[in-house]
């Protein structure tokens, strides 16, 4: 694919917002989110993307059904969000991208789905996987085979407020997928979910995976450079 949606910046600034034993807390990164996102939208920072590995956490997007949560206590918060979806998991062992990007106008918010979706099957394809779109179902997925249904390895839920995105993209590389057996992750009852481990039988971490998804992730939201920040905090500073 090539440029599929018309972005403002010529350059994507990756912030490293933390990894491992700096796994983020779901509501700091949230609120460093939004405090990006109000910086974007009054143009003190540059178009932006930050990658992150969670705490274990449950999310619940605003189309999430009573009986998707969990019952009792599933070992994780489970938290009300304002994106689009319903109920995923994020942990470690998961890549989450965050990308907080001016669309042009008039937008077109399925462009820019389908781009972070390509982000993902191309990372995937670096490995031998072959990925593709399900109609009518967002993410990344592996197609039935072997017996096995389709398996969502790539989750995506967005949201653009004043032009600008929100929330983004998880992409499992080795993480602990029990978490997801106390849900009905994205609302979907007939498909499993699974990871780059699991598909290619290797160990395949998120540091492996990190500067595959930055280099994917820019060149299918068309941008023509991008660059790498080991920290959030020029991000969050008055202006840049």
């Amino acid at each position: 694919m090539g440029r599929n949606l018309d972005v403002v910046d010529a350059e994507l600034v990756y912030a490293h917002a933390g990894f491992g034993p700096g796994a983020v807390d779901y509501v700091e990164g949230w609120e460093t989110q939004r405090a990006v996102h109000a910086r974007r939208v009054s143009g003190q920072v540059p178009d932006s993307c930050l990658l992150l590995e969670h705490k274990p956490v449950y999310t619940a997007g605003k189309r999430t059904a009573l009986s998707d949560r969990p019952f009792g206590d599933p070992g994780a918060p489970v938290i009300d969000v304002d994106r689009g979806g319903k109920i995923t998991w994020h942990g470690p062992g998961q890549l989450t991208a965050y990308p907080i990007v001016r669309l042009r106008e008039p937008m077109d918010v399925v462009a820019y789905v389908r781009a972070l979706e390509e982000a993902m099957i191309r990372v995937c394809g670096e490995f031998g996987l072959q990925v593709v779109r399900v109609d009518g179902r967002s993410g990344a997925w592996i197609g039935a085979s072997n017996g096995l249904p389709e398996r969502k390895i790539g989750a995506i839920g967005a949201r653009v407020a004043k032009g600008v995105t929100m929330h983004g993209l998880a992409l499992n590389c080795d993480c602990d997928l029990s978490w997801f057996d106390r849900i009905v992750p994205c609302g979907i009852r007939d498909a499993g979910v699974t990871s780059l481990t699991v598909e290619t039988g290797i160990k395949v971490s998120v540091a492996e995976v990190t500067p595959l998804l930055e280099r994917h992730l820019a060149a299918a939201l068309g941008y023509r450079a991008w660059q790498r920040i080991h920290t959030v905090a020029p991000l969050l500073a008055a202006a840049a």
